[in-house]
């Protein structure tokens, strides 16, 4: 059984014209589409530039500690200051992605960015006092990435 319809002219006109304007807006998102593609491209990349830039200083003192079997002391002098530039890049570029050191406020663990990963033994201090920062916590936005490692006072 077939059934048969039929749109009158001005239904047909209607849905020609919502036709051609939902044509319209799919073109213009397939365009905003390839537009955020583009720019995420080249943040992406921006990204791998800023990261280059700290693989380069890291070449040098390897590329010197290769070639050096016998370091010398102005090496070994230098290298706490050569070290603490690439932290500085790579801090500079971490930054520039929005992705920030967690700065501990209080000498109290706060357990939302803090893991204690070790306890001493101390009977100078309060219980649960942070005695040492293991490893530093990060975060992007207000997403911790990663927690602020700790070692706490036990008594």
């Amino acid at each position: 059984m077939m059934i048969k319809f039929e749109l009158s002219a001005e239904n047909k006109l209607q849905l020609e014209n919502q036709l051609r304007t939902d044509a319209k807006q799919l073109e213009e998102l397939k365009q905003a589409l390839r537009q955020q593609e583009q720019k995420f491209q080249a943040e992406k990349e921006q990204i791998f530039l800023e990261l280059l830039e700290v693989f380069d200083t890291l070449e040098y003192p390897i590329d010197y500690l290769k070639n050096n079997p016998e370091v010398s002391p102005q090496f070994i002098k230098r290298l706490p200051k050569s070290l603490a530039a690439i932290q500085q890049k790579l801090s500079i570029a971490l930054a520039r992605q929005q992705v920030t050191p967690i700065a501990l406020e209080d000498t109290t663990p706060d357990f939302s960015y803090c893991q204690v990963v070790g306890r001493e033994d101390r009977t100078d201090l309060a219980d649960q006092t942070i005695t040492k920062i293991v490893r530093q916590g990060f975060r992007y936005g207000d997403k911790i990435l990663r927690p602020v490692e700790i070692i706490t006072a036990k008594n």
